[in-house]
């Protein structure tokens, strides 16, 4: 990228932004970029990928589990992508959800979720407690969404696709942190998508700002008390970042900024103090503007449920679910078993056990889909929910057939410490059984190993990567087809 594919008017606000820092900015357009990914802390610590990890990668200044890549480092082609342990995620765009400080137990509220980059953050921070609610108004990208989530074994989340407006309508005051990553013109990604200069030619500035102030006014209205939201945006534009901020809290009396730290490479906001901005000849990153706001307190302890009123002839915060399907003698035992499975596997990432009965009430059946709902899910809404919690599998004429989305949430220590109904089998990653087996083959069982019976997950180094079904000396692979190495 150079400063010639770029528009005269875009590089004059440059100019004038940058003053005597302007020509190091062109000068970085024309490095390359620099790749990264997030480590996922609810399966690994960044210990453990220090002497686990199969490329060179290097630590992120402001993302603590953000690791860059090393040059011919293949990410996307290793079974530790697979296996959910990193999201390929460019650097710049981990901080804003490195800089909300998510904790278990919080309802959490990412608006502008897709693809997951910083969902799925944010759900590994939940430690399988509280509520992770993930919304995207286009429903094809939050079909992304749903697998990136589920890759990484975020057992508390929701995925929806609404508008903002509609979603403040029906749930204000329900959220305790809250992300808005928002549309916009895209300068800060210039060097990484050369699309994103014809999106400027055409909306630019002045067709994104309208759109952020109004999400974010409905995020606004979403913020319990004393909760905290981050604002950010990949672009320079002083309209779509301290504007966009500076406005809305000229408009709500009762937010607040709350300023952040300076990391090394990082500059301050424009007329915002404590607002950050991402430069890429300043840091090994794109560009990126991060602001803090809080909601000030009013005395409230808890956070309020859903306001009651009727939503397509259903009363929100109503219990209104069908009863359970019927299941066989062993199917039921197995569902008691991977339920116990779960709350173990959460409890071992939260230190927070409850008993098997606590999650059977959490239940909820649909069109033979049996689901694990979160911790505080708004129930009968009328919300168009692409997933409503984890997807625990699916009932075939009183059979349970365990889902992909559950075999990435156990722990297969969680798993040994039930009663043993499921099997579990892992392999090394060197073993070429584990690139076969994600291609949908079946495995083979070596003359050292004891014969496979009924549903096993199946796991590389111990981290899950699926279902696989034994039959003596095979197990008959149970991989989900759309997630299959290519």
């Amino acid at each position: 990228m150079t400063k010639d594919r770029l528009p005269q008017a875009y590089l004059k606000e440059m100019e004038k932004l940058l003053g005597e820092e302007y020509q190091a900015y062109l000068d970085s357009l024309e490095r390359p970029g620099n790749a990264g990914i997030r480590l996922n802390t609810g399966k690994i610590t960044g210990r453990e990928w220090e002497e686990r990890s199969p490329f060179p990668t290097e630590q992120v200044p402001w993302a603590e589990n953000g690791r860059f890549c090393g040059e011919g480092a293949q990410p996307a082609k290793d079974p530790y992508y697979y296996a959910g342990l990193y999201y390929i995620q460019e650097p710049s765009t981990m901080a804003p959800a490195a800089l909300l400080p998510v904790e278990p137990g919080d309802r959490v509220l990412d608006l502008c979720a897709a693809p997951g980059g910083k969902s799925t953050e944010l759900g590994s921070r939940l430690r399988g407690r509280g509520l992770l609610f993930s919304n995207d108004i286009s429903s094809s990208r939050a079909k992304a969404l749903v697998k990136n989530l589920e890759l990484f074994g975020i057992s508390n989340s929701c995925v929806c696709s609404e508008q903002p407006e509609r979603l403040a309508e029906l749930l204000p005051g329900y959220f305790n942190k809250i992300l808005v990553d928002a549309p916009c013109s895209g300068e800060g990604m210039f060097r990484r998508e050369e699309s994103m200069v014809k999106d400027w030619e055409k909306r630019g500035p002045a067709y994104y700002g309208p759109i952020q102030r109004k999400i974010l006014r409905a995020a606004a209205d979403m913020l319990s008390p004393g909760g905290v939201l981050v604002y950010s945006t990949c672009t320079f534009s002083p309209y779509e970042d301290e504007e966009t901020v500076l406005e809305i809290l000229k408009e709500r009396e009762d937010l607040e900024p709350d300023p952040m730290e300076r990391f090394p490479g990082a500059a301050e906001g424009l007329g915002l103090p404590g607002s950050l901005r991402l430069f890429p000849h300043r840091l090994r990153g794109e560009g990126h503007f991060v602001a803090r706001l809080r909601k000030k307190a009013d005395g409230r302890k808890d956070v309020p449920g859903p306001e009651k009123k009727k939503i397509c002839g259903i009363t929100a915060g109503s219990m209104n679910r069908p009863g359970l399907p019927s299941l066989d003698p062993a199917s039921e035992k197995m569902l008691s078993e991977l339920l116990r499975g779960v709350a173990a596997s959460v409890s071992g990432l939260s230190g927070v056990s409850e008993p098997e009965s606590a999650w059977r009430k959490r239940l909820s059946e649909r069109g033979g889909a049996l689901y694990l709902l979160p911790e505080g899910f708004p129930e009968g809404l009328g919300l168009r929910f692409l997933r409503t919690g984890l997807f625990l599998g699916e009932v075939k004429k009183g059979r349970l057939e365990p889902s992909q989305p559950l075999a990435m949430v156990l722990s297969p220590e969680a798993l040994r410490e039930t009663e043993n109904a499921l099997n579990v089998f892992s392999m090394n990653r060197e073993d070429g059984r584990v690139i076969r087996y994600l291609k949908g083959e079946t495995i083979s069982l070596e003359d050292n190993e004891p014969d496979a019976a009924g549903w096993t997950l199946i796991c590389v180094d111990g981290f899950p990567l699926g279902w696989g079904k034994g039959n003596g000396r095979t197990i008959k692979n149970k991989y989900y087809p759309g997630w299959r190495w290519l």
